[in-house]
């Protein structure tokens, strides 16, 4: 683990390599699991606020899911999105050709809405978890994402790098460029 403002990043966010391959997943991750995503409580309050903007582009499961549970759970120790019969999350569309998409991301990009997504569904394959005084970074591996892995590999795409729009939302623009930094000093010469 490496220290870099208050945070503990695992040094697989630097060595590893991953770049999302969704013609060879079909969202796996939106589907697969045993639990919601996980939510901070601002984002369940967005939930709350924007539902009625981004209903529409859910199924008819996703919009009974959410009506039946609540917009977020209680999950275990966090809060979670609702899921369809203990499966997909409940805001997952499925495209014609079978990939699982989020409702929310695609309100987003039609400019529905101006959140994209809960925070954990956007850092993945970046986890973080809480502690007293501060937050762990730690790099997740899932054999669902072992094309992610490839593809990242093959471009030589470092994690971080993969993230950076998602890290710049949750940390800013400053906490990345120390990232990149920290990532130059760990560079082999």
């Amino acid at each position: 683990m490496i220290e870099l403002d208050g945070k503990l990043l695992s040094a697989d966010i630097f060595k590893k390599e991953f770049v999302c391959n969704l013609g060879a997943c079909k969202g796996a991750c939106c589907v697969e699991g045993n639990a919601g995503a996980p939510l901070y409580e601002e984002e369940a309050k967005l939930l709350d606020q924007l539902y009625p903007h981004f209903e529409s582009y859910l199924s008819e499961a996703g919009r009974a899911a959410v009506e039946a549970q609540g917009k977020s759970v209680q999950g275990l120790g966090e809060l979670e999105t609702p899921l369809i019969d203990g499966k997909e999350c409940a805001y997952t569309f499925f495209e014609e050709d079978g990939t699982a998409s989020c409702g929310i991301e695609k309100a987003y990009i039609d400019g529905k809405i101006d959140w994209k997504k809960p925070i954990s569904c956007h850092l993945y394959p970046i986890r973080v978890a809480k502690y007293n005084d501060f937050e762990a970074l730690n790099y997740d591996r899932w054999n669902i994402c072992s094309a992610a892995c490839s593809l990242g590999e093959e471009l030589k795409v470092p994690v971080y790098q993969f993230l950076k729009e998602p890290l710049i939302r949750k940390y800013g623009a400053d906490f990345y460029g120390q990232i990149e930094n920290m990532a130059r000093d760990l560079a082999p010469q």
